[in-house]
């Protein structure tokens, strides 16, 4: 077994519209719901995921303030720069390269391929809303091995939520 949190970024500014998509900063309630839902995530009281972010500067900060929720080094975010805007395709071959060494998995990413490959992967999934993660339990002994339909929905949280 496996299991994959998948979280999309947390809110992020549109305030420049000259700035390039990816460069596009956490707006305030981005940086506000950030720390809330890590800190949500850690009273769950999960292990550690290994954490693995989209380049992007909105992902790579909503991934940020959930290592340092964890404890986790910021060293450790395994920065995955093809995750930026990637379809449900490209994250299942990002989800199938991962390190067996690793059980437990957190990506960070975007909408619209975030909540597909969600969707892909268990059905009960639907569109999901900034920083929101859904845990899913993943029927696989190596994550070589995860494909469409292979998961089961665990619980979900985003921040109107709770």
């Amino acid at each position: 077994m496996r299991t994959l949190l998948l979280t999309r970024h947390a809110k992020s500014s549109w305030d420049h519209p000259e700035q390039r998509d990816f460069d596009r900063p956490l707006n305030a309630r981005g940086e506000r719901d950030a720390p809330a839902m890590a800190q949500r995530f850690a009273r769950r009281g999960m292990p550690a995921p290994l954490l693995v972010s989209s380049t992007a500067r909105r992902a790579w900060r909503t991934a940020q303030v959930f290592a340092a929720t964890l404890g986790i080094p910021e060293a450790d975010i395994v920065p995955v720069p093809n995750a930026y805007h990637a379809d449900e395709d490209t994250l299942l071959d990002i989800v199938q390269a991962l390190p067996d060494a690793a059980p437990n998995v957190m990506l960070f990413g975007h909408n619209p391929g975030i909540s597909t490959f969600a969707h892909a992967l268990c059905r009960a999934t639907g569109e999901m809303a900034t920083c929101h993660t859904v845990c899913l339990e993943l029927d696989v002994e190596r994550w070589a091995d995860v494909g469409r339909a292979c998961g089961r929905l665990l619980w979900e949280d985003f921040p109107k939520m709770g």
